[in-house]
């Protein structure tokens, strides 16, 4: 079993010699046994936190390199015009507390998210017009997240699931929520 243990920065020119294909839950985890796409068994043993990234690179002990692949899983794409409309479903979707992939095109944006009938009400209900289908789910890491460091700490409880927006990325010009939970 090839151990992974290194993330490799994004500008590194490590080749990989296998890839392991896998859904955003367990892109989550810094420890796992899974199967690479060539049938090979491997173990991560990451340390905690950073999400792994469709194109990541990971090391193993013995110095293999390994691409981490965002498997394609059941999403909801919402499809709405893009500028105002499309941040205006980034905020209020982002309220809600849950990950979010954001993208558009020249006259067209899209937010892709789990499937959720509430979130899907609620996009609808903006004029976004839904496609349930499987794809990819490689959602914005916050601005807090990856290599950023986390330095916002706060307890509070919200009086109802409305919540409140918790960062903007202006970085990338878009409205997005860091992507930790708080307790209700």
């Amino acid at each position: 079993m090839w151990k992974l243990i290194e993330r490799l920065e994004a500008t590194s020119d490590a080749v990989a010699v296998d890839s392991v294909t896998l859904p955003f839950e367990l892109r989550m985890r810094g420890r796992l046994k899974a199967v690479s796409d060539s049938g090979r068994d491997i173990g991560l043993f990451l340390d905690r936190g950073p999400v792994l990234r469709d194109g990541a690179l990971l090391r193993a002990e013995t110095g293999e390199v390994v691409e981490i692949r965002a498997a394609a899983e059941p999403v909801v794409t919402a499809l709405i015009p893009s500028g105002l409309a499309l941040a205006r479903l980034c905020y209020h979707l982002g309220n809600r507390h849950v990950q979010l992939a954001i993208g558009e095109d020249e006259e067209t944006g899209w937010v892709r998210f789990p499937p959720d009938h509430v979130l899907e009400a609620l996009a609808a209900r903006l004029g976004a017009t839904l496609e349930r289908h499987k794809a990819p789910f490689d959602p914005e890491p916050g601005a807090y997240a990856e290599g950023l460091g986390h330095g916002h700490g706060h307890d509070h409880h919200h009086g109802s699931a409305e919540g409140h927006a918790q960062v903007y990325d202006f970085q990338h010009h878009r409205s997005w929520r860091q992507g930790h939970k708080h307790e209700h």
